[in-house]
């Protein structure tokens, strides 16, 4: 997500670790204009930090405190998503999680303006300024 803007951009992934992070970094970065450079605010997930990532050199990380939420943007998208399409739900197999996610992602990326709602926290203009 890239806060006050509709800009996303996700990957559906069977585990979080060091190895899915480094996947997701990599696609990612291949997504980043040349002129551009990205700080990515994450939480303390050990993986987010693992020593063992090779971060591309057009992104930054930017760990948050510890226990935090409320200054993750994309919490909120997460709490979206699952209110609005994936609670209440059983999925028989791992494609049926990850086809549900994917809908759930896309039926989000479908609605003008909600990305940008979901993480236009008041403290960001003042960051972004």
């Amino acid at each position: 997500m890239e806060p006050g803007t509709d800009n996303a951009f996700a990957l559906v992934m069977p585990y979080a670790d060091t190895g899915a992070m480094q996947a997701f970094l990599d696609r990612f970065s291949e997504t980043i204009a040349e002129d551009e450079h990205v700080a990515m605010v994450l939480d303390r997930a050990g993986w987010h930090g693992s020593n063992a990532l090779a971060v591309p050199a057009n992104i930054t990380l930017v760990p948050l405190p510890a226990y935090s939420p409320e200054l993750n943007p994309v919490e909120r998208v997460w709490l979206y998503l699952k209110q609005r399409f994936l609670s209440h739900r059983l999925p028989g197999d791992y494609e049926a999680i990850a086809g549900a996610a994917c809908a759930a992602w896309n039926r989000l990326a479908a609605e003008a303006g909600r990305i940008k709602s979901l993480c236009s926290y008041p403290w960001i203009p003042t960051v972004n300024a």
